[in-house]
């Protein structure tokens, strides 16, 4: 199974913020306001600056279960167009950027992405989903990202729940 396309243009306009700051034991903050709640994701909605009309997002913060100063805040969002589901991956500063990020869904290895830009608070991987990544997303239960903080440690996998995903992606505008 590839790991669908990245996205490399400036297509996104909802950005995710994190709080100020470098620290990787810092909760990241969403923007916007929460909408709804669905198992463990939240619709998250905001007017970005410059922006006229809402953007929201589906998006859950989580921390490394043996690891808590490493946290991702994870991001499904539309674009603007309505032709591109995007998953967005916010990773802290100080991760090691060549190496990538794996997908595991219900154990099973999806793919790698790598890490397109950093900014103060953190680093991105973003992913076009393709529809097979969608399925696998909706029917999956569990996920875990992997990333390495150094090229001498081990990854450190960080697991998100996807109870919910389906319900929260169909409810986003």
């Amino acid at each position: 199974m590839g790991v669908p396309a990245l996205l490399r243009s400036g297509v996104l306009a909802l950005a995710v913020a994190a709080a100020a700051g470098t620290g990787f034991a810092q909760t990241p903050q969403q923007p916007g306001t929460v909408r709804s709640n669905h198992g463990a994701w939240s619709i998250i909605c905001d007017t970005p600056a410059g922006a006229s009309v809402e953007q929201c997002a589906l998006m859950q913060n989580v921390v490394a279960d043996d690891r808590p100063e490493v946290g991702l805040s994870v991001v499904i969002l539309k674009t603007a167009d309505r032709k591109a589901k995007v998953l967005r991956i916010l990773a802290p500063l100080g991760v090691l950027l060549k190496d990538g990020m794996e997908l595991f869904i219900d154990g099973n290895n999806i793919g790698r992405a790598y890490f397109t830009r950093c900014f103060a608070e953190g680093c991105y991987v973003e992913v076009e989903i393709d529809d097979e990544l969608m399925k696998i997303l909706r029917a999956g239960k569990s996920a875990v990202f992997a990333l390495r903080e150094s090229a001498d440690q081990d990854r450190v996998g960080i697991p998100i729940e996807l109870t919910g995903f389906a319900e929260g992606y169909d409810a986003l505008p």
